[in-house]
């Protein structure tokens, strides 16, 4: 069996600039524009390629997905999930279930992505990145995590957290 990778990647700074829109329908900030291109570079630098991207389908989570991607040195396909949209941990654990993929990217929204990394980590997760995660996920922070077995089977504690890479990291 594989071990697995599994990227967690909260979307890019977001605009409140219209107060009229609806949540879904927000776009990126000037922020977020500048810093989703600089995740994508760190993933291609580690080597951190998805297979696939799980992305939901709001729009400031879509153009974070399409600005990472840009930057990776090959293409993936993306599968825009309605159920990630607001999605709480075990409505994330159940879609990631479905893959088919070794490396898989999820782009989504706190608090539900917050929640889904704190509970993945298990056994052998590194402590200091655990704490990092649970004081604050911020916008275009992205986790990583190894598994080990086959996605249907991932549970609560299965992973092993190993990596948090926050904007101010990128400076």
């Amino acid at each position: 069996m594989p071990t697995r990778q599994l990227l967690l990647l909260r979307h890019a700074k977001s605009s409140w600039d219209d107060p009229k829109l609806a949540d879904f329908d927000r776009p990126l900030g000037p922020r977020g524009l500048k810093t989703a291109p600089l995740i994508g570079r760190k993933l291609a630098r580690r080597g951190w390629l998805p297979d696939l991207a799980l992305v939901s389908p709001a729009l400031r989570t879509r153009d974070t997905w399409r600005l990472v991607s840009a930057e990776l040195p090959r293409h993936v396909p993306a599968e825009f999930a309605e159920t990630l949209y607001e999605a709480t941990a075990a409505t994330i654990l159940a879609r990631v279930r479905q893959a088919k993929a070794t490396s898989l990217l999820v782009v989504g929204h706190n608090p539900g992505l917050q929640h889904f990394a704190l509970r993945l980590a298990g056994t052998g997760s590194d402590a200091g990145v655990f704490k990092e995660i649970e004081a604050k996920f911020p916008t275009a922070a992205l986790a990583r995590f190894t598994i080990n077995g086959d996605w249907a089977n991932l549970d609560f504690g299965d992973a092993r957290l190993t990596h948090c890479i926050r904007p101010k990291d990128l400076r």
